[in-house]
Formats: C-alpha cells, sequence, structure tokens
C-alpha cells in the first residue's frame, strides 16, 4: 500500500515515506514503547505512542499512524494489528480519525475503540496497539467490532468499541445495560459468549455525576450486577477450586466524550492446561463485596485475571487505584497515592499471592509488565505521577490520560498487563 499516496491530500509533508512499507521508514519516530513476547508460536506486540510534533489534529493523526504501520507492518516477526485503542483530546475528531486509519491501515485495520481521554503530554491523540503473528497463527476479522486470534488451540477474542443506545435510552442503567447486550451479540459474531470474557473495558462520561445524587458509575455497576446475574461468568476453562461465583477484570473509568463504551476480551479453547483464576488482593476488601455506600449494587470485577498457558502466564490486572480495605488512602497527596497503587499491583501478582490462591509456582514481579495505562485525574498531577511510575517501572511502555476516576477523592487509576514464565 502506498502509504504516502493514501496522505497526501491531509499530510503532504510524509511524502518522503518510502511506499509500500518494507524499506527503512524515514519517518521521525515519536516517542514510542513497546513489548514483544513470544508466547508458544504466538508473537504478541504492544507498543504505546504519540505523535512527535504538535501540529493540527490532522498532522498528528498523519504522522502518528503512518509511524504505527511502519513499526508493525515492517518488522521481521509478521504481524497483523489485532486491536487498538485511541485516546482523543477533542471527541469530535473521531471521524477524522477514522478516515486516517482507513487510510493508511486499509483492510489491515485492527478494531478500533475511540475515547474521548486526552494524553497528559498534550498531544492530540495517543494510541495503544496491539498486534499478533507467528507460523500457524489465524487472525480473523467478525464484522466492525469484533476480531479473533487463534494459535495452537487457543482462540482469543477482542471486541472493542461497543455503544449503547444512548439516543433511545433515558438513563445511564438502561444505556449500560443496552452496551452489554449488544457487547455480547457481538462477541456471538466471533463464535464465543459473555460467558467466557476475562477482561472488560468500561468508559463512562461524567462518571461521578448524574440525577438525584445517583452517579453515572453507581447505575453502570446496577446494570452491571443485574446484566451478570443472568450469564454463567467465566464458565470455562476456569481453575477447578475457584468459587462458583466470578467476575472477569475489569476498569471502570471516566471520559469526557458522550456515553458509555465497552471493550471485551474473551478466551475459547479446549486445552487442558490452559485455564484462568481470578484473583484477589488481601489487602484489598474485593469490590464485589465493598458496602453500599460506596454504591447500592457492588463494582462486579475481579482485582485480576491469571491466564495458565502452558509455561506461560498473563495476567490482566484491573483498574487499581490507592484503596486499602475498601477505603481510600493518602486523600490528597498523588505522589503517595501513585506509589500505593503500584505497591497493590506488585502484591496483587506476587508469586506469595498465586501461592495463597493455591497456586505455587506461578507469580510476577514488576519487572515482569508488558504495558501500563495510566489515568491522573488533575492534568497539573501527571508529571508527578509519572516520575514515580518510571522510577519503579522503568522502561515500561506507558501512556498517561487525562481521566475522571469513580471516586472524587482517587487522583490516579493503573491498569496493568503482566507475562511470566512458570517457575519450576
Amino acid at each position: 500500500m502506498d502509504i504516502a499516496h493514501s496522505f497526501h491530500l491531509d499530510h503532504p509533508e510524509i511524502d518522503s515515506l518510502p511506499a509500500p512499507c518494507g524499506q527503512a521508514c524515514t519517518l521521525k519516530l515519536g516517542p514510542e514503547r513497546h513489548s514483544m513476547l513470544e508466547l508458544g508460536r504466538l508473537a504478541r506486540f504492544a507498543i504505546m505512542i504519540e505523535p512527535a510534533g504538535r501540529g493540527t489534529f490532522s498532522e498528528q493523526a498523519a504522522e502518528l499512524f503512518a509511524q504505527l504501520y511502519c513499526i508493525v507492518c515492517c518488522r521481521e516477526t509478521g504481524l497483523t494489528p489485532t486491536a487498538m485503542m485511541v485516546f482523543l483530546r477533542e471527541a469530535a475528531n473521531k471521524d477524522r480519525c477514522r478516515r486516517v486509519i482507513a487510510a493508511v491501515f486499509g483492510d489491515k485495520a485492527p478494531v478500533t475503540t475511540y475515547v474521548a481521554q486526552p494524553p497528559c503530554s498534550g498531544a492530540e491523540l495517543g494510541v495503544e496497539l496491539w498486534a499478533a503473528g507467528g507460523e500457524g497463527v489465524e487472525i480473523r476479522r467478525h464484522g466492525a467490532h469484533a476480531i479473533s486470534v487463534e494459535s495452537e488451540g487457543i482462540r482469543w477474542v477482542h471486541c472493542g468499541d461497543v455503544r449503547g443506545d444512548l439516543d433511545r435510552v433515558e438513563s445511564a442503567y438502561d444505556e449500560a445495560a443496552t452496551a452489554f447486550r449488544h457487547l455480547d451479540e457481538q462477541l456471538g459474531l466471533a463464535g464465543v459468549d459473555f460467558g467466557q470474557v476475562l477482561r472488560t473495558w468500561i468508559y463512562v462520561n461524567q462518571i461521578t455525576e448524574g440525577p438525584d445524587g445517583r452517579q453515572r458509575y453507581q447505575e453502570l455497576n446496577r446494570a452491571r450486577t443485574d446484566y451478570f446475574d443472568g450469564v454463567k461468568l467465566c464458565g470455562k476453562n476456569r481453575v477447578a477450586w475457584a468459587p462458583d461465583k466470578i467476575y472477569p477484570a475489569s476498569t471502570g473509568i471516566g471520559t469526557q466524550g458522550t456515553g458509555i463504551t465497552l471493550c471485551a476480551m474473551a478466551l475459547d479453547t479446549e486445552r487442558d492446561d490452559v485455564f484462568f483464576i481470578p484473583l484477589e488482593n488481601p489487602r484489598q476488601t474485593s469490590a464485589f463485596e465493598y458496602n453500599s455506600s460506596y454504591s447500592p449494587k457492588t463494582p462486579k470485577f475481579s482485582r485480576a485475571m491469571a491466564v495458565v498457558q502452558g509455561h506461560f502466564v498473563s495476567t490482566f490486572v484491573s483498574g487499581t487505584a490507592s484503596i486499602v480495605e475498601a477505603k481510600t488512602v493518602h486523600v490528597g497527596d498523588v505522589e503517595r497515592q501513585t506509589e500505593q497503587t503500584i505497591d497493590n499491583i506488585q502484591r496483587l501478582i506476587a508469586a506469595e499471592n498465586f501461592a495463597g490462591h493455591n497456586m505455587p509456582g506461578v507469580g510476577a514481579e514488576l519487572t515482569d509488565v508488558a504495558k501500563l495505562r495510566v489515568y491522573v485525574k488533575h492534568a497539573e498531577d501527571y508529571e508527578k505521577c509519572r516520575n514515580i511510575v518510571e522510577e519503579k517501572l522503568p522502561d515500561v511502555p506507558a501512556i498517561y490520560l487525562h481521566a475522571d476516576v469513580c471516586r472524587p477523592d482517587l487522583l490516579v487509576e493503573i491498569e496493568a498487563v503482566a507475562f511470566s514464565p512458570l517457575k519450576a
């Protein structure tokens, strides 16, 4: 595909790009960090990136996505983009961004979710992109919202940019309920159902606001609880000693856009050596056991979900904050909240915690973290938060976003993915 030609009308400065992509890319690279993991025959690539320049939105988008195409599609290991998050400073730029992505990626475009969460760096947009490849890996699209990656008898399904019926409902509860139904429908197109979902992301505009004192986040929790009551959650490939009622890992975070948007990841396999286990932090009250002062119906998610695949463990850490037991700690101090949040993640993924979940020989360190999303409530706290994250998790791919957190006194929230080998 001729990238320079695709962008000629919107961004003539990139006419120096080689085309088709396959030679050395001449783009000036922006700040990007990536992880490449080999899980059996499956190669998984994660990249967090923002544009280097600070021109118009069109200029920044053209630069960023052309750079992404070169980074992913020109690697020695053949990779296909699978799932992408686009974080926008202005929600109004969504359609413009969609056109740029279509021009650059063509029929290789990943399932893409658009969220109005401004990058803390000041860029007009930022991206988290996952790609996959390897011998015998089969990647299939299932409509606009779902994609599956299959390797060695394990099938991962990624579903994104699913929204509630904002124009046809009157409450956040109804909007969330329709979003969950639509998500299940999209998963069905890929041959799985909600009962196989291990991880969700829930983006809620005006998350701590709402009529009659009912926060939109609380109404989301009510809708999620009611929807989950009708689903056998995590019903397949769960570890034998897991409790009957378990919940996917999840992030519920605020946005500056409109409506509620959902993403999910599901697992489907018949292999006996592939199973998952939900993790809780011994220093934190499980979210689904909070008392009603936080939410009339509790947030139904696990602190993390660990997937054992042969000799590897993938641990998907939910949105994590400065909470001990059920209380916010270090109120008003973003640095100490960031430290506490990282400590919570470290305790959650540690071998000691896995052993406490009847899984000796399993666990991860902070050095096993492959990527981070860091949500900062107040833009002026960005530098303080970033300094601590980079001190404790140096060189880990991360993106920092300005987003409201589900409690008024929480200043930062962090989610993570860790990959680690089974210990002998």
